[in-house]
């Protein structure tokens, strides 16, 4: 959408703010999901008996799913066009949620999480791939931010939705509301999105062109996928079953020996799924270490929050979206403030004061005790939204940025899965650090052994037994027991953050200032055939 004149002046296709939207539209789906399932874990924890690692696997199933799935998902935007795989996404996408919202079973709810990961690897790098033939470097920071924004505003809509449905019906409704989304989702994709699709390469005898991305390879698919699924399932299992346990410690080696066959393969192959050649570009590769690292800390505070919202303060569902909304103010603030800043400083600047402003929200929020009340919560939840966007907004936009156009699907595939890497770590990582901190704090010591079970699983099965027996002491003890390892998980993430943020002001580079937009954006220009669908 961004093409040259005959007399070499630039023309941009009014068109793509109405593309954008439909991205928008499609990136708004996946911030659904992600948020009202968050919000929703305390009561599919109590209605479905599930404990503190089958919630998390609940959430991670999604996630090392979606990881997993968006190399080869950005390979195929590449081969066979972008928008016909975000439709086959956003498809795949209300098929798993239409399932979630059926089933009645711990297991088959984290199958249908898995299915709607498979339809989110397909959605997310491609809606982040088609940008940079949308926009030149002089708007791509404001489009990044649109979608970014997009994706959270699922933050807080999502949960006062789905908070909603559920204090009127049955939790499989969070699933359900999903399927609208996806729907309008894919009609805007049909009308707005014009296909793109990269110049073919031809043959050295001057013969039939051939894609300019590899074929994607089974293996590995197969090996990314099960070597980040046995990690997750080792760091999930850890607490529980003890780290020095055969189980934990086969499963740390065989991921590690299932990731370095892939890094050997792909190293061989002479059109590799895996490109290791972009992350010899070292903008690419800090902008996107800089924006995995925000995700590991954001996605543990995501995992941690709703849960002392919800079972310490005791707000219901609906009460507990709402009370997320500081943190999507401070996001929009900082979306839209991101590239006059960016423009002024830098992104190096702009994402290094972002970490640090984060690590000051994470450690804020450390300091909650028993006695505090939501004010202090709003005032932290805040600064981290601020933090979360003038951090990652510029590290995706430099990083994308960086990519060469007729890669920018299997670029944007392997950033994302990245990132997506990086909030499933910071969810086993972070969830198993509260899980074995709350159990190892809690006093169950005058409990029958199944009651004690079921307190130590979670708080919200603690808060269930202290219910049952009238026991106000365990349902105190349990209210600090999760306090402790809240400001355990949020001081811990504060850190990272921090360290990040020294890290990124040592390391990354600063790009050259942006110049007109040339030839090189219209390296991915509409494909003619269906420009006008």
């Amino acid at each position: 959408m961004v093409t040259l004149t005959q007399d070499g002046a630039v023309r941009r296709d009014p068109r793509r703010w109405w593309a954008l939207g439909a991205l928008v539209a499609s990136m708004l789906v996946l911030g659904f999901d992600m948020t009202i399932l968050n919000v929703a874990l305390p009561t599919m924890a109590r209605d479905l008996g599930a404990s503190t690692g089958e919630q998390q696997w609940m959430a991670d199933a999604y996630v090392v799913v979606f990881a997993s799935l968006m190399l080869p998902a950005g390979l195929l935007g590449d081969r066979f066009g972008r928008r016909r795989m975000l439709i086959t996404g956003l498809a795949v996408f209300l098929a798993g949620s239409l399932a979630g919202a059926l089933v009645d079973d711990v297991t088959w709810v984290i199958a249908a999480r898995a299915l709607m990961g498979v339809g989110g690897a397909l959605v997310m790098p491609l809606a982040l791939a088609v940008l940079p033939s949308l926009f030149g470097p002089d708007e791509r920071t404001k489009a990044v931010g649109a979608v970014s924004a997009a994706s959270a505003l699922g933050l807080p809509l999502g949960p006062i939705i789905g908070g909603w449905l559920l204090n009127h019906f049955w939790w499989g409704s969070v699933f359900l509301v999903n399927v609208p989304m996806a729907a309008l989702g894919i009609t805007a994709c049909v009308f707005l999105l014009p296909e793109t699709l990269p110049h073919s390469r031809l043959r050295s005898n001057g013969g039939t062109p051939i894609p300019a991305s590899p074929r994607v390879d089974a293996l590995s698919t197969a090996l990314t996928a099960v070597g980040l699924s046995v990690l997750v399932y080792a760091i999930v299992e850890a607490p529980s079953r003890g780290w020095g346990d055969p189980l934990v410690l086969g499963c740390f080696a065989a991921s590690v020996v299932l990731i370095a066959l892939l890094v050997v393969r792909e190293r061989r192959s002479p059109r590799p799924m895996l490109d290791l050649a972009l992350l010899a570009q070292r903008g690419f590769l800090l902008n996107t270490l800089a924006a995995t690292l925000v995700m590991f800390v954001l996605s543990g505070l995501m995992f941690v929050l709703p849960q002392y919202l919800q079972a310490v303060l005791g707000h219901d569902a609906l009460g507990t979206g709402v009370r997320l909304l500081p943190m999507m103010g401070g996001l929009l603030i900082a979306s839209r403030g991101a590239q006059p800043l960016v423009d002024r400083f830098g992104p190096r600047a702009v994402i290094s004061a972002g970490l640090v402003v984060l690590a000051f929200a994470a450690f804020l929020g450390s300091r909650t005790n028993v006695d505090d009340g939501y004010g202090a919560t709003a005032l932290w939840l805040t600064v981290a939204g601020l933090g979360f966007g003038f951090a990652v907004v510029p590290a995706m936009s430099t990083a994308l940025g960086a990519l060469p156009r007729d890669r920018a699907g299997s670029g944007s595939g392997l950033l994302m899965t990245v990132r997506q890497v990086g909030s499933a770590v910071g969810i086993a990582l972070l969830g198993s650090l509260l899980a074995s901190t709350y159990a190892g704090r809690l006093d169950t010591s005058a409990l029958p052994r199944a009651a004690a079970r079921a307190a130590d699983d979670s708080v919200v099965g603690a808060h269930v037994v202290a219910g049952r027996l009238g026991d106000r002491a365990l349902e105190a003890s349990a209210n600090a027991a999760y306090i402790h390892g809240m400001d355990l998980v949020l001081l811990v993430s504060g850190i990272a953050a921090l360290v990040t943020a020294l890290l990124a002001a040592a390391l990354l580079p600063n790009p050259p200032r942006s110049a007109p937009a040339s030839e090189e954006d219209t390296d991915m220009a509409p494909a003619p055939a269906d420009a006008g669908q």
